[in-house]
């Protein structure tokens, strides 16, 4: 048999930068996963998951309380267990350790050191892409959210989702893993998906090692 397509790509971006549209479309693409004849539940798994609150748009491993500290680190060691316990397999993660840092760092002022994690990340020859776009378009990217949005009034501010982006760029300059910056400024998620598929290739983030 020939190598066995185990990709294992974590997007980060602030909102509006298309990280989920990209997620679901890489976790079917052949040069990704592989061809398929038919749909199978390949795992897309996500941070953003409200899981600490039994109300919509509540916490989670990313925006917890500081009393949920333990809970949320916990959960990073659960599916880091879980990932090196699977490691010969697909993993398309939408959002996860640098988008928590972020926003613990803008509400709460702390830092959070997620080095011990990485170290695991790396292991498995996880790879991040950074999802960006330039300030001037997110307004007609909000447009278009509020089309579909169950919850529209967080996108009344554009600005904190600026800011944000910076202080994930700073983040992931600092990042262990390897890295792609991905410009979505144009809207084009199909290009956007090529070029994720051309970086993984050219930089071995498809297989694994034995």
């Amino acid at each position: 048999m020939g190598n066995k397509l185990c990709p294992k790509i974590i997007l980060e971006g602030t909102r509006l930068t298309f990280k989920t549209e990209i997620a679901f479309e890489l976790n079917e693409h052949p040069r990704i996963v592989g061809p398929r004849k038919y749909r199978y539940h390949s795992p897309l798994i996500s941070a953003e998951w409200c899981s600490f609150t039994n109300y919509p748009w509540g916490r989670g491993p990313i925006n917890f309380e500081p009393q949920e500290e333990s809970l949320a680190i916990e959960t990073y060691r659960t599916w880091a267990h879980m990932f090196e316990l699977q490691k010969y397999y697909s993993w398309i993660v939408d959002r996860f350790h640098i988008s928590t840092q972020a926003y613990q760092k803008q509400t709460y002022g702390k830092d959070y050191d997620f080095r011990w994690l990485e170290e695991k990340l790396v292991a498995l020859n996880f790879r991040l892409v950074f999802c960006t776009r330039s300030p001037e378009s997110f307004e007609a990217a909000r447009a278009e959210r509020l089309k579909v949005s169950g919850n529209p009034s967080q996108y009344n501010d554009l600005t904190p989702f600026i800011r944000e982006q910076e202080l994930m760029r700073e983040l992931i300059a600092k990042s262990q893993l390897q890295s792609l910056t991905l410009d979505v400024s144009d809207n084009d998620i199909h290009t956007a998906v090529e070029r994720v598929a051309d970086w993984m290739e050219g930089c071995g983030g498809l297989y694994m090692k034995d």
